[in-house]
């Protein structure tokens, strides 16, 4: 077996009974748990620490790898009292998240793709957007990595030339899953507070091209991804695993484009939803202002008015969907510019890691289900579809 890009290696810690003794642990990293985990087993910025080791350790089920880092570095697993619970939590929340997400977002994208849901064809042209790039997400993320990192050997989805597919895909979803809930924010946001704008604006031909514009563009910005990996191995002629190259942390160009990631995603789109909301709401308490005047200024009347019901529904999925998108992506933000380390020690910091990946991670399931709290006919649909084998049961008995 040839071994590549390795400079420090020694063998791993002596095992008792098929587990790592405890003591020679106690300066391990026992487990990658942030996607610094997502950039496929960070071995080279490990090599890089000052006065730092690695060692790796091909366990092939568990795909381990231990990190020895001088002692003010360590992250200390090797008392599991505090790690076991989360990691199993862990473990049981992505399997949970692959069997609800995958036949709710499938669900939800058929109703929306036959509309008459009560919404006009532009926002059901975002819905379904969303509603696809959640299903790519739950596919491409909970189950073909998450899943298969944390319960599978390794198996072909581990061969380095289908590792980098999957992580560019992987990215161009989750991309693809931000900005699509950029847009609809934008389009609603004309949709209640631009009038003029509104009736060229917020058609399902922009939308269309809107939509198709932003996908593109995000498979593209992803494409440098695939070239950013190196086999970590070679066995039987065959490349196995994805290690980031060394040009990644040197490189000024790969720097670079590291930089242009953050900002693109998550810190922009945060930064856009934030902006636009704040402003949708100023425009609806001046709304709120003037119709308040027109009420009083017409007594008696009857005041009914269905241009202003469509408006409120259109602003109550908005602010769900905004709010959702906020909240779950919050401590992820913090992790991925590294703001939390000051706030926890350091087995804090591998829980705090693991619990802002995994709500960022449920983002994928939250929209089905605001579509069913906040649309009246989309819920009718929903619990109609997903009561028709109980019924069809039902009335086979009866016959």
């Amino acid at each position: 077996m040839k071994k590549r890009g390795m400079k420090s290696v020694t063998e791993c810690p002596p095992e008792q009974d098929g587990r790592h003794n405890s003591r020679e642990m106690s300066s391990y990293v026992g487990l990658i748990l942030s996607s610094h985990q997502e950039e496929d087993i960070i071995l080279r910025r490990a090599m890089s620490a000052p006065g730092g080791k690695v060692r790796i350790c091909e366990n092939t089920s568990s795909k381990i790898v231990m990190r020895h880092y001088e002692q003010h570095k360590v992250i200390d697993l090797s008392s599991q009292k505090m790690y076991r619970p989360i990691q199993l939590v862990r473990n049981i929340f992505y399997v949970a998240i692959a069997v609800i997400g995958l036949p709710v977002n499938s669900l939800a994208l058929v109703i929306l793709f036959r509309g008459k849901c009560g919404i006009s064809s532009c926002t059901a042209c975002y819905l379904v957007a969303m509603a696809t790039a959640d299903l790519l997400y739950v596919i491409l993320e909970v189950t073909l990595y998450r899943i298969n990192e944390y319960y599978f050997p390794v198996n072909f989805l581990d061969m380095t030339a289908v590792c980098k597919i999957t992580s560019v895909l992987r990215r161009a979803t989750a991309d693809c899953s931000v900005w699509f809930t950029v847009t609809f924010t934008f389009d609603r946001f004309v949709a209640i507070c631009c009038q003029k704008l509104k009736m060229k604006y917020c058609t399902k031909k922009i939308a269309t091209a809107v939509l198709s514009t932003t996908g593109i563009l995000t498979c593209f910005k992803n494409i440098p991804t695939y070239f950013r990996f190196e086999s970590y191995q070679i066995f039987n002629n065959v490349e196995w695993l994805c290690v980031n190259n060394e040009a990644y942390y040197d490189d000024p160009i790969w720097i670079g484009f590291k930089r242009f990631e953050k900002i693109l995603t998550p810190m922009l789109p945060f930064a856009l939803i934030l902006l636009i909301n704040a402003l949708t709401v100023r425009q609806i308490l001046v709304a709120s202002q003037a119709r308040k005047r027109l009420q009083d200024q017409s007594k008696g009347q009857n005041s009914s008015d269905p241009e202003m019901e469509s408006r409120r529904k259109s602003i109550i999925l908005l602010f769900t969907i905004s709010s959702g998108f906020i909240l779950l992506w919050l401590c992820y933000l913090f992790v991925y510019f590294n703001t939390f380390d000051p706030l926890f020690d350091k087995n804090s910091k591998s829980i705090f890691q693991c619990v802002a990946y995994m709500l960022r991670d449920i983002n994928c399931c939250t929209n089905t289900f605001i579509y069913v709290a906040t649309l009246s006919k989309f819920r009718e649909k929903f619990t109609s579809t997903l009561m028709l084998p109980f019924k069809q049961t039902i009335h086979c008995k009866h016959q």
